[in-house]
């Protein structure tokens, strides 16, 4: 047995989602003729309670095209100093959208409004103006750690009063919303564009949605375009979103379970110092005494993956395809690995 728990991405559509996605009529996406992603967008789009979305290939795509919209030349981003538009997206902020970044530290990866409120630049000849934050829900290098709707709403208060735009990285929003208990509809309320993953924790083969506005989405539709994400006949693709809306999002407490106490068994290891507070699916463990590409190699030695993640640091995801039966056979391979 194969044990990958380096992304929650490595999972592989489940039998009824492949049965909806070949069942799936479909149509010219650019077009806007594929009835099954016009009902994917308008399915999250209500229940976000936001006017619109659109499906994109990528959440890479959707965070960029998010700050595309959000942005000119000559404007600052502002974000936490290890968020996934920074550190994973190839320089796109750059790249795609000429801006500037100003980087925050903060536990666990999130930043305050207060943070926030001392980061403004000035109207000044010699400052960018400062025109979006973006923030990251779960926090993937903060462990898969959570933003509460009371961290939000002081956040919220703030880019409103500025009137600078507020956007959320929800690649794993699904896995902070089955742990808080808090609705779609209720974070839908409080930024201006929402990009979610549907090809990690949800089970889905690939695709990302970007919320916003209709004028928002009018116009990202464009930018998609030029980022050659305009897709035809999508709505295979859209049918697995769908699938996993209505069959996937509860049983990412399953995952969340897994990964608590697949931190318990890391936790035990001489190797192991530190694992972070264990949130949602993703365990990061701290080594010592050892580098993660020893750990590593020893892990993969006996057919398991993981990924590092900082110069003493590796990270495991748990997902769909991560049972019990896994859980069990990772526990005893660590034994034999380590005694």
């Amino acid at each position: 047995m194969l044990i990958d728990l380096r992304s929650d991405t490595v999972t592989r559509p489940t039998p009824g989602m492949k049965e909806a996605m070949f069942a799936a009529p479909v149509g010219d996406d650019v077009f806007g003729e594929d009835p099954t992603v016009n009902a994917l967008e308008e399915k999250i789009a209500k229940l976000f309670g936001m006017e619109a979305a659109l499906f994109c290939p990528s959440g890479t795509m959707t965070n960029q095209i998010a700050i595309r919209l959000h942005t000119r030349i000559q404007t600052e981003v502002i974000c936490h100093q290890y968020s996934h538009i920074y550190l994973y997206e190839g320089g796109g902020i750059m790249a795609n959208s000429h801006a500037s970044v100003k980087l925050l530290p903060g536990d666990l990866g999130k930043i305050t409004a207060s943070q926030i409120a001392e980061s403004i630049n000035p109207d000044d000849v010699h400052a960018p103006e400062t025109t979006l934050v973006s923030l990251e829900n779960t926090m993937n290098k903060g462990g898969g750690s959570i933003y509460t709707l009371e961290e939000i709403k002081p956040i919220h208060a703030f880019c409103k009063e500025k009137d600078i735009k507020l956007h959320l990285d929800g690649a794993r929003l699904f896995n902070a919303l089955v742990e808080s208990g808090e609705s779609p509809a209720e974070w839908g309320a409080h930024f201006d564009t929402i990009s979610i993953c549907l090809s990690k924790g949800l089970g889905c083969p690939i695709g990302s949605v970007l919320l916003g506005s209709k004028a928002d989405i009018k116009r990202a539709r464009k930018v998609r375009k030029v980022f050659g994400g305009g897709m035809r006949q999508a709505g295979f693709l859209a049918a697995a979103g769908i699938y996993a809306l209505d069959h996937q999002v509860l049983r990412l407490k399953e995952d969340h379970a897994r990964a608590r106490a697949l931190g318990e068994m890391l936790g035990k290891l001489s190797v192991v110092s530190e694992i972070f507070p264990v949130a949602t699916n993703i365990v990061i463990a701290k080594l010592e005494g050892t580098t993660p590409e020893e750990f590593m190699k020893k892990l993969a030695d006996h057919q398991i993956k993981s990924v590092k993640f900082g110069k003493d640091l590796v990270r495991f995801v748990t997902h769909l395809d991560f049972g019990d039966e896994a859980l069990e056979e990772f526990g005893r391979r660590l034994r034999i690995i380590f005694g």
